[in-house]
């Protein structure tokens, strides 16, 4: 059961990769806008599906799952911080 899920994981990460090399990102960014622009349209309420979304996690993860994620601050995944991230020491 497990090999099956991993197999399909690759499969997707492959047909992303297949899919970036032919069109490019450029194609990734444009199905984002239009896709934004498509709900838009359609009057969708951005603070309402974020707020909806937070409950969603909230259900599936609980109270704690929000502490782990502000304990991790400006890391990422692997403990290192994203470039960009945090304040800059002012040079004097």
């Amino acid at each position: 059961m497990a090999s099956e899920q991993s197999s399909s994981e690759s499969r997707g990460k492959n047909g992303g990769r297949a899919v970036r090399e032919k069109y490019g990102v450029e194609f990734f960014r444009e199905i984002g806008r239009k896709g934004g622009n498509s709900l838009k349209e359609r009057g969708a309420n951005y603070v309402e599906l974020g707020r909806l979304g937070g409950e969603v996690t909230k259900a599936r993860h609980g109270s704690q799952h929000y502490s782990d994620i502000g304990r991790k601050g400006g890391h990422n995944g692997r403990g290192a911080t994203k470039k960009g991230s945090g304040r800059r020491k002012e040079v004097r």
